[in-house]
């Protein structure tokens, strides 16, 4: 699978970072300053190190030339590094007890690091705080504090082949507004050649039938285990019927990686994915016409699931003002429709929504998704269990939805338990 198609998914970027870092913790080191999230910040002439996990190179140099830029202009020597292996390289920072002083942090790994101290609560202190959307904001807090500027986020859209559509005799009253009007359209979509609907059989897909119906694994801060709700079974039902009548399939028992690769090799005719499908459309399959539509709503409404990565800064820093002022211009208007503009992420910020609509009229819905979408959770140790329930989802057709949603249930509540 490309890198680029699942840079957007925070919990799977990241997973093992929960886990390998969870035995490094800060020790609070400053410069004669508090470190608390809201007390005084660590602040010396040290250069800062900023560690991020680059989808390819468009990113690496669009993060380091914004970073060179505020370096020149602030007169604090930074330097960009693009690790091989975020997890591990970030891990081993502060395991060494001297961690990258700016690094990108996923939502799963937030509560590991921020539970053990290794993380400054500086959300607080942002001067554009107010800013950012509310569920961003909810996405990086734990026990109650903001801790750390979201970069940037993707949500989940129904991408549906423009040409397949046509060849069916659908047209653009068509587009599916209900968990019926898609089984109907799949059903029509569907052919000797290929599938209505395929997507990659994991819950950061099948995840979004379940907001619709009303449901999530837990609740809004990942503080209670909702997994078996009756909401999340009515989704798992709903999906396995679509499976079962052969108007859906996952991508790789359609011969591909995930989503992307399925619809653009012309094997689906509609896919569900994140705006990060865009960059691999036009690099490896620039002839496919397509079009971005609003998820539908079920019988909770409209839903879908968001994903997204923050600016950490380290407690250990030695210079956690200038760190706070770095990630204030990262996360500023012009930087962050910068970075969209090198590769494809959406700006965190409402004040950056009206402009990015207008550069990007065909992704809007992606964008309008940020009221109501779903952040995935944050619980320490959840990366795992959603690991262990995409082993379940592989085998939904012929499985019972109430007893895999169980076992996920009784597996996030031992991790609140701890």
């Amino acid at each position: 699978m490309r890198t680029t198609a699942r840079r957007g998914l925070a919990f799977v970027a990241l997973a093992a970072t929960a886990t390998l870092g969870l035995t490094a913790c800060g020790s609070g080191f400053s410069s004669g300053s508090s470190t608390s999230g809201s007390g005084t910040l660590t602040s010396s002439n040290d250069p800062l190190t900023v560690m991020i996990g680059s989808s390819g190179d468009a990113e690496t140099k669009a993060v380091t030339a914004a970073v060179d830029s505020w370096s020149q202009s602030s007169g604090t020597k930074a330097t960009v590094v693009a690790a091989s292996n975020l997890s591990q390289q970030l891990s081993q920072g502060f395991a060494a007890g001297k961690p990258a002083d700016v690094f990108y942090l996923s939502t799963d790994a937030l509560a590991g690091y921020a539970s053990n101290g290794s993380l400054l609560a500086y959300g607080d202190q942002l001067a554009n705080k107010s800013d950012f959307y509310p569920s961003l904001v909810s996405s990086f807090t734990y026990d109650g504090k903001f801790y750390c500027a979201p970069k940037d986020f993707s949500t989940l859209q129904l991408i549906i082949n423009t040409d397949m559509w046509q060849a069916a005799g659908l047209t653009d009253s068509d587009y599916p507004k209900t968990w019926d009007d898609l089984t109907a359209v799949a059903k029509k979509l569907t052919t000797a050649g290929h599938v209505g609907l395929g997507i990659s059989g994991e819950y950061a897909r099948i995840g979004s039938f379940m907001v619709q119906a009303g449901g999530n694994l837990m609740n809004d801060d990942s503080t209670q285990a909702t997994a078996n709700s009756t909401a999340n079974v009515q989704a798992l039902d709903y999906v396995k019927q679509l499976l079962n009548g052969g108007e859906l399939k996952y991508a790789k028992d359609l011969g591909a990686g995930w989503g992307g690769e399925a619809f653009g090799k012309g094997l689906a005719a509609m896919t569900i994915e994140g705006n990060w499908i865009t960059g691999a459309m036009s690099s490896d399959y620039p002839n496919v016409k397509y079009k971005v539509v609003e998820l539908l709503a079920g019988p909770a409404g409209q839903g879908t699931l968001q994903f997204t990565n923050c600016w950490g800064i380290a407690a250990d820093s030695p210079n956690q003002a200038a760190a706070l002022k770095l990630v204030e211009q990262l996360t500023s208007k012009d930087s962050q429709l910068a970075f969209s503009k090198a590769f494809g992420v959406m700006p965190s910020i409402t004040s950056a929504a009206d402009e990015w609509k207008s550069e990007n009229a065909a992704l809007v819905p992606f964008l309008d998704a940020a009221s109501y979408a779903k952040g995935v959770p944050t619980a320490k140790g959840s990366a795992d269990v959603v690991t262990d329930l995409n082993s379940k989802l592989e085998s939904l057709a012929t499985s019972d939805p109430q007893t895999i949603l169980d076992a996920t249930q009784t597996n996030l509540q031992a991790l609140l338990a701890k």
